[in-house]
């Protein structure tokens, strides 16, 4: 087994190979291999620090750290790997590790992210009087719905710094799909949404949350759970019959929306700090 390799852009060979190397992951674990944004960045070329490792000539290994104040790595497949933390921290003073099992590393824990799956039922979600639920319209809602999320989501890591290009980008994708990108109106406003996802080219045709908001003067009205239920409905009308969704361990009031719902925990995630010293 060769030692790991670093390099600033992969090469269209080895982002095939990478890609390769994720979907064998994948098909032998059942779920993702990598997190959406940073598998869309190794197939659209984005700018990141890439490691591989091989045996035989074979990728056998990657990772990918994306740049930021503290750099953020995950490896394909979600684990540990103690020769790629000594190569990473010769490069960086310090370094944030996605991780889906703590069992070999020594991390100091600073985020914990829950999967939370639901076998869907038949719902009938509480529409208030006065509201109008429609599908989200390309070309006409982005502005209006950036600033609904961004605002909903003002002190969230990821989801509250979201740009025009960050939501075009998705719309652009093989997956989106605006009959399950629903919106809640209230007098001509955005007030609520679901956006669903459908992961068509899993073992399991699954659904997902992807992203649940309330703008914040709407909030303490009940339209979280009226925009989840609409958005499990949509899934369960399309055939699917388990949904996920991921929510920071810290969120208390979105947990126990969802556990009230039905949904359990399927694992959890771990953000470890290391540092060089």
């Amino acid at each position: 087994m060769s030692p790991w390799q670093r390099s600033d852009a992969l090469t269209d060979t080895e982002r095939l190979e990478v890609l390769d190397l994720i979907n064998r992951t994948e098909t032998a674990t059942g779920r993702e291999a990598l997190d959406e944004t940073r598998r869309r960045g190794v197939v659209h070329g984005w700018h990141a620090e890439h490691w591989l490792r091989r045996s035989e000539g074979r990728l056998i290994q990657y990772a990918v750290l994306e740049y930021g104040v503290i750099p953020t790595i995950e490896l394909c497949g979600g684990g540990f790997d103690d020769e790629l933390r000594v190569a990473v921290l010769a490069v960086h003073p310090h370094v944030h590790w996605w991780i889906r099992d703590d069992s070999s590393s020594t991390g100091r824990v600073v985020r914990r992210l829950q999967v939370l799956s639901l076998e869907i039922p038949d719902l009938s979600p509480f529409v208030p009087e006065g509201t109008i639920i429609r599908s989200f319209v390309p070309g006409v809602d982005e502005t209006k719905w950036l600033e609904q999320n961004n605002a909903a989501f003002t002190n969230h890591p990821e989801q509250g710094a979201w740009h025009i290009d960050d939501l075009r980008g998705r719309i652009n994708e093989p997956w989106f799909d605006p009959s399950g990108f629903l919106l809640l109106d209230i007098g001509g406003v955005i007030a609520a949404t679901c956006w669903t996802k459908v992961h068509e080219l899993y073992r399991e045709r699954l659904g997902e949350i992807y992203v649940l908001s309330v703008d914040p003067a709407f909030q303490g009205r009940g339209l979280g759970r009226t925009m989840l239920h609409v958005g499990l409905r949509a899934l369960r009308q399309k055939g699917v019959k388990r949904s996920i969704l991921f929510v920071d361990a810290s969120n208390e009031d979105a947990l126990r929306l969802y556990h009230e719902t039905g949904f359990t925990l399927e694992r959890e995630d771990l953000l470890l700090h290391f540092a060089n010293d």
